[in-house]
């Protein structure tokens, strides 16, 4: 059975009325986006003051798409859409930092999630970036493939080590690793830890899975020949498909810099890409195991369209489909409701270092056309279908 995206009562059903009224407000706010970019201001310049704010942002943009602070208020949080069959990716969402002791104190955070997610029944999954645990200019010399110092030869071999520390406990507690795409300019060292973990951890199953952001003109086939190569090489490849993040700043820094714009000359080629490659995966599930990271709404109807036709169990364990928490509930929930692997992706962390992960919501928001009002038309035909 296929699922119903306009179906509110399920899409909300977790959300008490007091909830549904304040993500109407929020949404509200950012469907202006004269007021969301001073509000962004405000926020940054009161931070930067110390101005006692947290409070402001906590129960507001914080409560909308975070799980709480420390793990075990994201903990809570998982539990309550687990009931409804909605699993949760924990991510840490501190970011930023750029010093080794900040990068060797993060490695115990994240395994301490991946031990806490083997307990957890509708937490199969946590979140990495590689740029929480390594230098960005370092990752800029290895895309740019220019020689390393011996110094930073032994620099990168620590990121390695940290990545494997992660990773090791992740195969040994059977908890999935989603490893978040970076800019372009950086992203060849990400490709190739990925690879690294993936052909030591993927034998059997995918745990380790790598990010495809389809905005850019050569991820489709560079995706593929990643499918084929790993069959090669005996180990199942994790995809995690995305349309991207990155955009504005991509195209600036290639207008800036002289090079062609590696971002795809309007949103319906990206789509195409995205669709395209999303069945090709679906198609291939004996190499690859599938993550289908999308608000859109079309994308999810194929990826269920074609599981049905095809014969591909909803509950597949090489098939998940994720939005973001506090976003697409009528997707994710509809989705779980008629019984497909749907995953929540939970950002927590102290507030003050989520900030740069709740201001990307706030312009996101804002910015993707259709996104708020397609959200606050949703929220007000529940808030009229519960007569509130």
């Amino acid at each position: 059975m296929l699922p119903d995206f306009n179906n509110t009562e399920i899409a909300f059903k977790y959300r008490p009325n007091s909830e549904i009224k304040q993500a109407h407000f929020l949404f509200s706010f950012l469907g202006s986006p004269a007021l969301t970019k001073m509000g962004i201001k405000l926020t940054l310049t009161a931070l930067r003051m110390k101005l006692p704010v947290n409070t402001l942002i906590k129960k507001t943009l914080f409560k909308q798409f975070c799980g709480g602070e420390t793990m075990e208020e994201a903990a809570l949080t998982a539990a309550t859409i687990g009931a409804y069959n909605v699993n949760t990716i924990l991510d840490y969402g501190v970011e930023g930092k750029e010093d080794e002791a900040d990068f060797d104190r993060a490695v115990p955070e994240f395994i301490k999630a991946v031990k806490y997610a083997a307990t957890q029944e509708h937490i199969p999954f946590i979140s990495m970036k590689i740029t929480g645990f390594c230098r960005f200019a370092l990752m800029e010399k290895i895309n740019a493939q220019q020689p390393l110092t011996d110094a930073e030869k032994a620099e990168w071999q620590r990121v390695h080590k940290r990545i494997d520390d992660i990773c090791s406990v992740a195969f040994e507690k059977n908890v999935m690793v989603l490893i978040d795409a970076e800019e372009t300019w950086i992203q060849e060292g990400v490709n190739e830890l990925c690879e690294a973990m993936m052909m030591k951890y993927n034998r059997k199953e995918a745990i380790i899975f790598n990010t495809y952001q389809f905005y850019s003109h050569g991820t489709l086939s560079y995706m593929i020949d990643n499918i084929k190569t790993s069959a090669e090489k005996g180990y199942i490849l994790g995809a995690k498909l995305v349309r991207g993040a990155y955009m504005e700043k991509e195209r600036e820094r290639a207008r800036e810099m002289g090079y062609q714009d590696p971002i795809q000359p309007n949103k319906a080629a990206t789509d195409k890409d995205y669709d395209e490659g999303m069945l090709y995966c679906l198609a291939n599930l004996d190499k690859v195991s599938v993550f289908i990271g999308t608000h859109n709404e079309t994308s999810c109807m194929k990826a269920a369209q074609y599981m049905e036709e095809h014969n591909i169990q909803h509950n597949s364990p090489r098939v998940y489909i994720s939005q973001l928490f506090g976003m697409s509930d009528n997707i994710s929930f509809n989705l779980a409701h008629n019984k497909f692997n749907v995953a929540k992706y939970l950002p927590y962390g102290p507030v003050k270092d989520v900030v740069p992960y709740l201001m990307r919501r706030a312009e996101e928001n804002t910015s993707v056309a259709g996104q708020t009002s397609r959200e606050l038309n949703l929220i007000e035909k529940e808030l009229k279908r519960r007569d509130l």
